[in-house]
């Protein structure tokens, strides 16, 4: 959980593909991983369709709550790629012609290619700061709080890397784990409740795993406080261990 001095985020992921399961998603790892890294823990991820008073909505909730909106997808030249005009309207600003974002695509573009469905990845909400795209020229944006990137995962995550150090942190968020063979994570609950109730400024997970030469579980803690998350594993550590378990830290083998 996020300490009082690390801002927050949530991702919107944008788009029917995903919801229909022809797109598996690749971007939310990655961007909690970076986040966690900035200081910035990722508290929520919400998969949205491509409806506009869907987008408009979610957008403007969102942006209320968290100091920190990401939203991924949406942003290319076809007639279903209206993030952009929609983070405009739940701002109450007009989507126009961005001319910064429109010299770079003129200038990428060969005579005559420039068409109109491309220019659309130059329409932006007014007052938008671009986000840089080193792969495919068309930029993202930022407006207010929200952060508007490609769906791409490549794309996307040159974009989040160029923009990264306009974001203000926090200390990062750091994680270790512990796991067991052999103890089914029920035998722990209780235990793991009282761990968790002592240290409110950290986050306890636990994820029972199965393999072929049997299951266990792993006990996940996180937090920005890196002494506290040392702590909270080395109470878990001991807690398996009055139960029986045989320990062993870090992430349990694929």
């Amino acid at each position: 959980m996020p300490d009082r001095r690390n801002p927050t985020a949530c991702l919107l992921v944008i788009g029917n593909e995903v919801l229909s399961g022809r797109t598996q998603d690749a971007n939310i790892r990655f961007l909690a991983t970076r986040l966690g890294e900035l200081g910035i823990p990722l508290c929520e991820v919400r998969v949205i369709p491509d409806v506009a008073e869907t987008i408009i909505g979610t957008v403007n909730e969102v942006r209320a709550r968290f100091d920190h909106v990401f939203t991924t997808g949406g942003i290319g030249p076809t007639h279903d790629d209206i993030t952009s005009a929609c983070v405009a309207a739940a701002f109450g600003v007009p989507c126009e012609r961005h001319e910064e974002a429109w010299a770079r695509l003129d200038r990428h573009y060969k005579p005559g290619e420039f068409n109109p469905a491309r220019q659309r990845m130059a329409t932006l909400p007014r007052g938008a700061d671009l986000i840089d795209n080193p792969v495919s020229i068309a930029p993202g944006f930022t407006l207010g709080n929200v952060h508007v990137l490609a769906g791409v995962p490549r794309i996307m995550q040159a974009m989040f890397e160029g923009l990264s150090s306009r974001l203000a942190g926090g200390p990062p968020i750091v994680s270790r784990a512990v796991h067991a063979s052999g103890v089914a994570e029920g035998r722990l609950a209780e235990g793991l409740a009282a761990i968790q109730a002592r240290r409110p400024g950290i986050d306890l997970g636990s994820y029972p795993y199965y393999r072929a030469t049997g299951g266990g579980v792993a006990i996940v803690a996180k937090g920005p406080d890196p002494a506290a998350v040392e702590a909270a594993i080395g109470a878990v550590t001991a807690l398996m261990r009055e139960v029986g378990a045989a320990p062993v830290q870090g992430e349990p083998p694929v």
